[in-house]
């Protein structure tokens, strides 16, 4: 059964949707490249395209369908969308940060950049009730310790969160 989700983001590359969308899929389980179409004759000659060149790549990761659009260099990423990726444990957590950074740029507060420049959160699952937490305190020694982290640490999260 395909999955259809309501929303899904798609992602603008010059030419290396294709390559991006191998790369994510390799990453995440349960994920995989749906489709590949390709530039016609009428895209080859109003974008420029190579003939028979991938024009987007519909791919599944850990369940949530994307797209990937070669549409050419005039838009890049930004950090203003990222990807968020809630980890369960911090073995997740460094698996999704170690690979998702690998010929990227590591940032902090569990923000990276990957090698094709999108951003993206590594977010410890729990993370949200810390920061929700009715006790100021306790909000303010988390938000403290992440904004001079890199890679999310569950172990010093959850000190700062027990005031330990």
């Amino acid at each position: 059964m395909a999955i259809v989700n309501k929303i899904a983001p798609c992602l603008w590359f010059d030419s290396e949707a294709e390559d991006a969308a191998n790369f994510y899929c390799s990453i995440f389980p349960n994920s995989k490249i749906e489709s590949i179409s390709h530039y016609s004759k009428e895209g080859i000659e109003t974008h420029g395209r190579a003939p028979d060149s991938v024009m987007f790549v519909t791919f599944t990761l850990d369940g949530q369908k994307l797209g990937a659009l070669n549409g050419g260099p005039q838009f890049k990423f930004t950090e203003a969308v990222s990807l968020m990726v809630y980890c369960k444990d911090q073995a997740e957590i460094d698996h999704y940060w170690n690979k998702l950074s690998e010929g990227g740029q590591p940032n902090v507060c569990g923000w990276l950049k990957d090698k094709f420049g999108l951003s993206w959160q590594i977010v410890a699952a729990d993370f949200e009730r810390m920061i929700n937490s009715s006790e100021p305190e306790r909000r303010d020694r988390v938000m403290k310790v992440v904004m001079n982290m890199r890679k999310p640490i569950l172990a010093d999260l959850h000190r700062a969160y027990d005031g330990a």
